[in-house]
């Protein structure tokens, strides 16, 4: 009898799946790793790790497993999916309570360096108590060197929290429509930057004038004026040796008045000089 001819075995041009399979999943790990490498923040490493483990394992990275005890299998005998995992778990940062214990010392450090700054006699700012004090001695001080006038009721010493304000009227230091300081003027401004000069504080110089319009060829308006007013108390002060970063100049025309315009004596009264001491930590041309 003739023996049966054997079929051929058809040849399985499927088998490099395999092992292609598992270089994209060792080469998806090593970017896993790299990737966790790269960033420090915890929390993206365990949802990162959560998502992965998911994915090939179908359970959370939390969930027990069952073999934690025994010894991890030679890396030539791991699966793929295993490799993922522990790669990333070796990747991710140290537990919550050793980075607890580092941010309390961080806290101690940064503690004990602020207390050893505060410590440091230099760095301690000066007190609103020294502030009050020392403006108090200036308003004496200025209140005594225009004593006469302010008797007269030509100057004012007004006190406030921050400043103290010395209006003077423009009529004993200008005549009308001109910036020029009278001659009686000079001994005068010349006694209050005396007054003045001791002391470190910044000195701002505004000009005011009442709301009779002006419109000359040096002063097209009470703006200008005001301002040249401002500026020639401001040189007066600076010749008497007051430091120019001491000092701002600023003319607010008619707007800033004191009193009402409709009559005489109210004109009088804003049309002024207002020469406004600060407290020590204030710069001239600051706000108030």
């Amino acid at each position: 009898m003739a023996r049966r001819k054997r079929h051929e075995e058809s040849e399985n041009h499927e088998a490099w799946a395999i092992p292609y399979g598992d270089l994209v999943t060792l080469l998806l790990a090593f970017f896993v790793v790299m990737y966790a490498m790269s960033s420090v923040n915890a929390g993206k490493y365990r949802v990162l790790s959560n998502s992965l483990n998911e994915a090939f394992n179908g359970e959370a990275s939390g969930a027990k497993d069952s073999s934690a005890g025994d010894d991890p299998p030679p890396a030539s005998l791991e699966s793929p999916r295993n490799q993922v995992r522990r790669l990333i778990t070796a990747a991710l940062p140290g537990d919550s309570s050793t980075d607890a214990t580092a941010t309390a010392a961080t806290a101690a450090t940064a503690a004990t360096a602020a207390s050893a700054a505060s410590a440091t006699p230099e760095a301690a700012p000066s007190t609103d108590a020294d502030n009050s004090a020392e403006l108090a001695q200036v308003a004496d001080q200025v209140s005594a060197a225009m004593g006469s006038l302010v008797a007269a009721g030509e100057v004012h010493v007004r006190r406030y929290q921050n400043w103290i304000a010395v209006d003077i009227s423009s009529d004993i230091l200008f005549g009308s429509g001109v910036a020029r300081l009278a001659g009686p003027a000079v001994p005068v401004l010349q006694r209050l930057a005396d007054a003045l000069k001791p002391f470190p504080n910044a000195i701002r110089v505004e000009g005011h004038t009442d709301d009779r319009p002006i419109q000359t060829s040096e002063f097209p308006s009470n703006w200008e004026l005001s301002a040249a007013r401002a500026a020639s108390v401001v040189h007066l002060f600076m010749d008497r040796g007051i430091t120019a970063d001491r000092l701002a100049v600023m003319g607010f025309g008619q707007y800033r008045p004191t009193m009402s315009n409709l009559n005489v004596s109210g004109r009088n009264a804003n049309r002024r000089v207002a020469v406004l001491i600060l407290d020590a930590q204030s710069v001239p041309e600051g706000g108030l």
